[in-house]
This record gives C-alpha cells, sequence and structure tokens, in this order.
C-alpha cells in the first residue's frame, strides 16, 4: 500500500544544483520519519538526510552539511532534497526512505530503521 515515488535525478557538472522529490501515498504522511539515502558500487548505502514530519527539525550526515537541504511539504505529501554545490563524490543512486508510523525515531539515518523506500533515482556530477 506504501508508495514512495523518487524523480528529479540526472547528470550536473561539480558545483551544480538538483532537487530530488519523493512522492508518498498509502499512509500518514505527517506522522511519519523520511529520510534519503545514497549509495555507490561496493558501499553500503548511507544516510544522507532525514526529518520526522511532524517537526522542523532536520539532520543531515557530515558530509552535506551546508550544501543539501531536506524539506517536507505535508500538504503534498512530498518530500524533497534540495542539492547545492553537488560535488563528484555525491554521485550515487539516491533513496527516499519512510517509516510509517508516529513513534518512529526522529533523526534516524539507519537503513534498518526504515521500512520503505523508493525505486532510486540517479544523480551523478561530474568534474
Amino acid at each position: 500500500q506504501v508508495q514512495l515515488v523518487e524523480s528529479g535525478g540526472g547528470s550536473v557538472q561539480a558545483g551544480g544544483s538538483l532537487r530530488l522529490s519523493c512522492a508518498a501515498s498509502g499512509y500518514s504522511f505527517s506522522s511519519s520519519c523520511m529520510g534519503w539515502f545514497r549509495q555507490v558500487p561496493g558501499k553500503e548505502r548511507e544516510g544522507v538526510a532525514s526529518l520526522y514530519t511532524g517537526s522542523t527539525q532536520t539532520y543531515y550526515a557530515d558530509s552535506v552539511k551546508g550544501r543539501f537541504t531536506i524539506a517536507r511539504d505535508n500538504a503534498k505529501s512530498t518530500l524533497y532534497l534540495q542539492m547545492n554545490s553537488l560535488k563528484p563524490e555525491d554521485t550515487a543512486m539516491y533513496y527516499c526512505a519512510a517509516t510509517p508510523r508516529a513513534s518512529c525515531l526522529r533523526g534516524s539515518m539507519s537503513r534498518s530503521h526504515y521500512n520503505y523506500w523508493g525505486q532510486g533515482t540517479q544523480v551523478t556530477v561530474s568534474s
């Protein structure tokens, strides 16, 4: 029933920007933990940013602080990731994740904490 559909990936030159979107359905978006993860070949999927949809607090991996911004529009049940000042090391498959419970752990960027995942959208940053 829960569905996460990502969009916005693509190829961009270093220093450029992209905005990823995750359209969610099938659960109470306003009472859930949402996160963005990324993965490159040969490495584990890592958390990038997360939030609880009932709060204004956001959380970021150190590698993206100051460059990425996670946000949500509860009226549209949509999660966003604004990525600025992109670097080649940001190249990865980006995934939207959700834990559709009000009791979810706020700020978690652990893969095991999330129940549902989007299909992923590729981000490629060239130098």
